[in-house]
């Protein structure tokens, strides 16, 4: 396991952290029981299937 030499400074992780990105779900629009939802694409599925 790699461990680091020094202490990272409070600057450089915040710096760090500061480029973490959270991206939204990119939504697919289905039709369940006459219903149009927009849903994420990997829940399609389960959608279909009834379980959500």
């Amino acid at each position: 396991m790699a461990v680091p030499k020094r202490k990272t400074s409070r600057s450089n992780t915040r710096h760090r952290r500061s480029q973490w990105k959270a991206k939204a779900p990119d939504l697919v629009p289905i039709v369940v029981n006459g219903q149009r939802l927009l849903v994420p694409r990997p829940l399609i599925r389960a959608y279909h299937r009834g379980l959500i």
